[in-house]
């Protein structure tokens, strides 16, 4: 086990700017160490021998797995592992990205394109209770900053890293990195009667006043809807490099003139493997709470080609006994043919799915149902679903911040699909 005891002392810590701190990567038994401090702040749903079990699953998921995820400490140099202080700490996740970007042909000479690169979500930024107030969240951060950069750097061809900032928007914009909208619809889970109508009862209901044109979403239907998503993705993130489309989806010639135009346009994708860690972190979390896994994890509303389908997740902070906080998080929403379907058409496919979502939130005990930065057109439709809901402008907790790797400024860059499925 790590020895944050050794430098219990304030007079043994070194200062944050010492030559003698180095970001590096933990042991096995350091990185239990950083669990289990961190099981108050995050896992209080699941006991502490469930959180540190969860997290080391959480490493093998597709996502993570062949060096996806990895693990970061703030320590001193020349200390042996298990043996010297983590002073601050925190793990990244390898990401897919696309982004818009210049490039030289012969044959059209300059021109917009699209292409790939990896971007690396940074989470579970944590400093021990003994550490803090003494700038090693700061330092680390610097370090990492630096050793995520691509050219040269960790890992080559990285364009950009993200993270949510759960202390407001000071911090990481102090430290470099971009603060983006951070807002959410919310809504409430749908109310049962007094009979106790089950979620089934009320997915069935959904259906039925859609005339059953919405279908649920499970693990065997993600793989091709992520397929078209990304698509989709790359057409879209074409129509805005040329100018064709801004950034909420308007034709060119109908997008606000007073709109400053961003040099770079950029998405992390929304593929399967994103997917599926936030999945099968949801599908770990409900076997241990509930002793079962939720076999909806999405719906999808009209026929291939014309549909409009959300994917979600279930996020438990207090478990049952506290219900705070336990959130239904829609993912990712996405219209298939957004030129083509008709106002009509969105808002009651957008009602289907919102209504099924709400009645799997109340079945599987959560709060409240969130969808992260919905555009212009899905905000005006689900005003005219027929759902309450509130729009909630976040200023402390989750506030998605990005820093550009480009040649461009961060100030410069549009982030697209900014929404819950990127989160880590």
């Amino acid at each position: 086990m790590g020895s944050n005891t050794f430098f219990s002392s304030s007079t043994s810590l070194p200062d944050a700017n010492s030559p003698t701190l180095v970001l590096t990567h933990p042991s096995e038994a350091e990185r239990i160490q950083t669990w289990t401090l961190t099981h108050p702040m995050w896992g209080p749903a699941l006991s502490l021998d469930s959180y540190v079990s969860r997290e080391s699953y959480l490493t093998t998921v597709p996502l993570a797995r062949h060096g996806g995820i990895t693990h970061w400490i703030l320590t001193v140099s020349g200390l042996p592992a298990d043996e010297r202080p983590i002073l601050s700490s925190c793990e990244t996740l390898r990401k897919r990205v696309l982004y818009t970007t210049t490039t030289t042909t012969a044959k059209d000479g300059l021109k917009r394109v699209v292409k790939e690169g990896l971007a690396h979500g940074i989470g579970s930024v944590f400093t021990d209770k003994q550490f803090r107030g003494r700038g090693y969240a700061s330092r680390m951060m610097t370090e990492l900053a630096k050793a995520l950069r691509g050219n040269g750097g960790w890992q080559r061809g990285t364009m950009m890293c993200v993270l949510y900032s759960d202390i407001g928007k000071a911090f990481y914009s102090k430290h470099g990195w971009g603060v983006f909208e951070s807002g959410h619809v919310e809504f409430k889970p749908k109310a049962q009667d007094s009979g106790e109508k089950q979620g089934a009862d009320h997915r069935d209901e959904a259906k039925g006043e859609s005339e059953g044109k919405v279908k649920m979403i499970g693990y065997h239907e993600l793989a091709e809807l992520c397929c078209v998503d990304e698509r989709l993705l790359r057409e879209r993130l074409s129509r805005l490099a040329n100018g064709d489309e801004d950034h909420d989806g308007e034709l060119k010639g109908e997008k606000n003139e007073n709109k400053k135009k961003k040099a770079v346009h950029v998405a992390i994708v929304p593929e399967l493997d994103q997917m599926l860690w936030h999945l099968m972190r949801e599908d770990f979390m409900t076997k241990h709470i509930f002793g079962k896994i939720p076999q909806v994890k999405g719906a999808v509303y009209g026929e291939k080609g014309n549909r409009v389908w959300a994917v979600w997740t279930r996020g438990y902070y207090g478990g049952l006994e506290k219900m705070e906080g336990n959130t239904l998080h829609i993912l990712r929403v996405v219209i298939e043919n957004e030129k083509g379907i008709s106002e009509e058409q969105l808002v009651e496919g957008l009602r289907s799915i919102v209504e099924v979502a709400r009645a799997e939130a109340a079945e599987w005990r959560s709060e409240k149902v969130q969808m992260w930065n919905p555009s212009q057109r899905l905000r005006g439709a689900i005003g005219k679903i027929g759902v309450e809901y509130e729009y909630v402008d976040r200023d402390k907790d989750s506030i998605a911040s990005l820093m550009w790797y480009g040649d461009e400024a961060t100030e410069e860059v549009d982030w697209v699909c900014n929404e819950k499925y990127a989160w880590c």
